[in-house]
């Protein structure tokens, strides 16, 4: 706790300060986009020190701040904890004036994060050859349900439809059972945001030798489909279609789910076979090598197998279980809720969990930023703001209004 309060206190003089330190210091990003996908992106680049800027329609905000849990200030956890560390002000884009401060601040950007419908921002007159034009050096980040290419561009997408689209709902759920959630409805919004960082960064080191942005074309779809390892090599040469399993993997087993003799679930990880030989020796029955010595005769005789490895599970408690795998060298680990999630030392000592003091809600506590580096880690500033809180500080630093004008472009509705 210590270390997580002197995080929160250091963090806090910066954001008083209205500076911000870190390996992206000095990267200006605006956030034009809505929910989680692009605007996680901004989320990590932000937590890395770049001077992020969530742009929101005035007097309704971003749709994510009621999207989950509500809390005392009106806006949602989910706000609180994905909008940390950025400056939030209102503009609405459809209007002209509106356009025309948007393109001011692109000029004195470096990045733009967008996951509208292909074509709308276009419409707007702020499409990506529009906003090059004004800054030759801008990178653009366009997420949207299935790219901005093929057949399908301009439909509609969330993260559940990406799931289904990419084959992960699919494999999700029980053999005899229907597809399920795949853990989270929100999967494919954060992976796209994380693959979206890759992007940008990735554009931002292009830019460094040939001084010129570009943009980022990807479908949330993708973001899903690229991690299902060998389903696509194993269909088109093989014909393979993979089913769902449940708790099981297609080529390892015991690589599964098991209840112990106490009533906890763990997972149990053997992916070769040297784990199924220290897993034979800690269930006291090293014989089972000889009789099943390699993964494909293990995966020929899973019902078995995985018998054999309930029924160890089913005689010892979840203590003697994770002592006993622990001392052989097995992967093995309880499946968690977020109350074991809470009361884990490992949580405590790496500080995933990021307890902060929030000046709308109060205590907070919020996912730790990742990854870590050893010389410009991920800081905190503050969590998710409210609507068009920086809009005086942003209008008028950035771009010179006055606090008058500031007033008479959010009297229009500009603002």
């Amino acid at each position: 706790m210590q270390k997580e309060t002197q995080l929160q206190s250091t963090s806090s003089k910066q954001a008083s300060a209205g500076t911000a330190t870190g390996a992206l210091a000095g990267l200006r990003v605006l956030d034009i986009a809505t929910f989680v996908a692009a605007p996680f992106c901004g989320t990590i680049l932000a937590d890395f020190g770049a001077e992020v800027i969530k742009i929101e329609q005035p007097k309704t905000g971003d749709a994510l701040r009621q999207f989950g849990t509500i809390t005392e200030c009106g806006d949602s956890l989910v706000w609180l904890s994905e909008a940390r560390n950025k400056k939030t002000i209102t503009l609405d884009l459809r209007k002209s004036e509106g356009v025309d401060l948007f393109k001011k601040l692109v000029a004195e950007s470096d990045v733009v994060l967008e996951n509208f419908r292909p074509g709308t921002l276009e419409k707007w007159g702020i499409g990506f050859e529009s906003l090059i034009e004004i800054n030759p050096r801008l990178v653009m980040l366009r997420i949207s349900a299935y790219g901005q290419t093929g057949p399908k561009r301009g439909e509609p997408g969330f993260a559940r439809i990406a799931h289904a689209f990419a084959g992960l709902s699919w494999l999700a759920g029980e053999a005899d059972g229907p597809p399920v959630v795949p853990g989270s409805t929100s999967m494919a919004d954060y992976v796209s945001g994380m693959w979206g960082a890759i992007g940008v960064l990735t554009v931002l080191r292009d830019r460094e030798r040939t001084g010129r942005g570009q943009f980022i074309d990807l479908g949330l779809y993708e973001s899903v489909f690229r991690l299902l390892d060998e389903i696509a090599p194993a269909y088109a040469k093989y014909g393979t279609v993979r089913e769902r399993m449940g708790a099981d993997t297609v080529n390892v087993v015991p690589h599964s789910h098991y209840q112990t003799a106490s009533g906890e679930w763990v997972a149990l990880a053997c992916t070769n076979d040297k784990m199924f030989e220290r897993l034979a020796v800690v269930m006291g029955q090293a014989g089972l090598v000889a009789l099943y010595p390699t993964s494909a005769i293990r995966v020929e005789h899973r019902v078995k197998v995985n018998a054999l490895v309930s029924g160890w599970m089913a005689d010892h408690s979840l203590a003697e279980v994770i002592e006993k795998t622990r001392e052989g060298g097995v992967p093995c680990a309880q499946i968690y809720s977020v109350r074991e999630i809470f009361e884990d030392p490992q949580y405590k000592a790496r500080g995933n969990l990021l307890h902060i003091h929030d000046e709308r809600v109060g205590a907070l506590v919020l996912p730790g930023p990742l990854p870590r580096l050893s010389e410009t880690p991920p800081t905190f500033r503050h969590a998710g703001r409210a609507l068009g809180a920086d809009n005086l500080q942003v209008f008028g630093d950035i771009l010179g209004l006055s606090a008058e004008q500031v007033a008479a472009h959010a009297e229009s509705g500009v603002i």
